[in-house]
């Protein structure tokens, strides 16, 4: 069986939760987030030893589906504003985005700002009746009134375009506290495919995003994580993707990332893909 197959059968014997009883759990945590590339195999034995264990977590289900199919279209203007004020970790940044749940056909518009004062405010709307890779004028309304507010110039709002997609496949997994410690979550990201405004991109078929979302200590699967030699790593899906797309671009920021796990990434190019048509960069 190969690993890919493996995770899908070590997250088919989990038992399962409800997006009802996943949302009032999560609403209880202040979360500390924290990202991991692990290879296939290594999170196939991590879901079985913990899906052996007797307080085992819990997998979000929604019509018999427990891998759910996402595709983000990232944001940006022509001289890549989002990402070089990330690549430069800027204090006053931010990331646009949609998201599409393709299993559903919901959209929503993300926006991540974070101020001069190191705060981050993050502001999610439906985007039902827009075309996901493109920006409405209420949309960059919007947008320009978060821009000004962390001193950014509202106009900039007006150069923003597509630049980026990416689409995965993501488990959500709710794990149970021990001892009387809270619960966490986690995604696990599979299928990972990066696509930049030409056409051209990547695949990651080795490796897995694992994002664990805990209370201020570290959960049951960080634990696990550690045991088994893995730390947490950077990584944005837009910038370092952008980053491994574009050797030209800065790239220090995740440097142990692309020279890492990323280095195994299969070239692609998808000129014919029509669903979500980026703007030229």
């Amino acid at each position: 069986m190969s690993a890919r197959a493996r995770v899908a059968a070590a997250l088919d014997v989990l038992p399962p939760v409800s997006l009802e009883e996943l949302t009032e759990d999560a609403a209880l945590l202040t979360r500390v987030d924290r990202k991991y590339l692990v290879p296939l195999a290594s999170a196939a034995e991590l879901l079985e030893g913990l899906g052996r264990r007797q307080n085992a977590p819990r997998v979000l289900e929604m019509d018999a589906r427990r891998e759910m199919a996402y595709r983000s279209v990232y944001f940006d203007t022509p001289d890549l504003l989002s990402f070089r004020l990330a690549a430069h970790g800027r204090r006053r940044r931010f990331k646009l985005r949609t998201r599409s749940y393709l299993d559903t056909g919901s959209t929503f518009l993300e926006m991540k700002t974070r101020g001069a004062r190191g705060s981050t405010q993050k502001d999610r709307d439906a985007y039902a009746g827009a075309v996901p890779d493109r920006l409405t004028p209420a949309a960059r309304d919007e947008v320009a009134l978060a821009l000004d507010a962390i001193g950014i110039p509202a106009t900039r709002a007006d150069e923003l375009d597509s630049r980026l997609r990416t689409l995965y496949r993501r488990a959500t997994l709710l794990l149970p506290g021990e001892g009387g410690a809270p619960s966490s979550r986690a995604t696990v990201d599979l299928d990972l495919e990066w696509v930049d405004a030409t056409g051209g991109g990547f695949l990651l078929p080795r490796f897995a995003i694992v994002e664990t979302k805990s209370p201020g200590q570290a959960g049951r699967l960080d634990r696990a994580l550690w045991r088994a030699g893995h730390r947490p790593q950077r990584i944005s899906k837009y910038a370092t993707g952008l980053a491994a797309l574009h050797r030209d671009l800065p790239r220090n920021r995740w440097s142990r990332v692309l020279a890492g796990p990323l280095a195994t990434a299969v070239p692609t190019s998808r000129p014919d893909r029509k669903d979500v048509p980026c703007a030229a960069a």
